[in-house]
C-alpha cells in the first residue's frame, strides 16, 4: 500500500512540529503540506490532495471560510473524500456529536496526548476507518464546573459565545455566521445565562479558564 498523504493545519507552530514529528516515526505516512489558518487549509487540500486532514478546532480564519464548526462544515461539504481528524482542547459533547453527524472520523483531545494521532492512523491504514471515544483522557476536565456549565450550551450558542470571547464585535460575529445581529444577540444572552456569567468580562475570564482558544 503507498504511503498516506496527511495535510496538517493549526495556528501553533510547535504543535505543528509535534504533530509532524509523531507522524513522520512511520514511514508509512508522509506530512505533504502544513498551514496556519482555514484559507491556507482549503488551498492546500485542492493544491495536495491528501488521504488524511489533522486540524485544529480553533484557527484564524476570514470570512469565506471561518474557523470551528463553520470551517469544518465547508471542508467536509467541499471536500469529502479525505478523512478528518479534528484536534482539540473542546470537549463540549453536542460539539463532538455535531463534528461526528458532519462525517469526520475522529475527535482527538490535546489534553489526552498526541500519541494518540499515530494510534488514528495506523487504524485507517489497517481498517480504513477509526473509532475511538473522544472524549477518553478528558475526564476530569468535564468533571470541573466550568465544563459542566459549557457542556450545556447548544451548538450555536457555544460558537457565538466563542467568537465573541476570541474579540469579535456581535456584529462581526453575525457576519461571520451568516445570521443577524438580533440573532446573534439573543444566543449570547442565552448562553450566558447557561454558563451563569453577567458580563462581558466575565465570561473572557471563564473562555481563557476553559482553555478554548488553544
Amino acid at each position: 500500500m503507498p504511503q498516506m498523504r496527511v495535510l496538517l493545519a493549526d495556528d501553533h507552530p510547535i504543535v505543528l512540529m509535534g504533530v509532524r514529528e509523531i507522524i513522520e516515526r512511520d514511514p508509512r505516512f508522509k506530512v505533504v503540506g502544513e498551514a496556519m489558518n482555514s484559507s491556507e487549509l482549503m488551498t492546500l487540500v485542492s493544491q495536495l490532495h491528501p488521504d488524511v486532514i489533522i486540524t485544529d478546532y480553533n484557527m484564524p480564519g476570514d470570512e469565506q471560510y471561518g474557523d470551528g464548526t463553520r470551517m469544518v462544515e465547508y471542508l467536509r461539504r467541499h471536500f469529502p473524500e479525505p478523512r478528518v481528524l479534528i484536534l482539540t482542547v473542546i470537549s463540549n459533547p453536542q460539539i463532538v456529536t455535531w463534528l461526528y453527524e458532519l462525517g469526520i472520523s475522529g475527535v482527538i483531545s490535546k489534553n489526552a496526548g498526541l500519541e494518540q494521532i499515530l494510534v488514528a492512523l495506523d487504524a485507517f491504514y489497517r481498517e480504513g476507518h477509526y473509532q475511538h471515544d473522544s472524549l477518553e483522557g478528558a475526564t476530569s476536565v468535564e468533571m470541573d464546573g466550568i465544563s459542566q456549565k459549557l457542556s450545556q450550551l447548544s451548538v450555536k450558542e457555544f460558537e457565538v459565545l466563542r467568537l465573541f470571547a476570541s474579540g469579535m464585535s456581535v456584529s462581526d460575529v453575525a457576519q461571520s455566521l451568516n445570521r443577524s445581529i438580533k440573532t446573534i444577540s439573543t444566543l449570547k444572552i442565552s448562553g450566558m445565562r447557561k454558563l451563569d456569567v453577567d458580563s462581558d468580562q466575565a465570561l473572557l475570564i471563564l473562555c481563557i479558564k476553559a482553555n478554548l482558544f488553544a
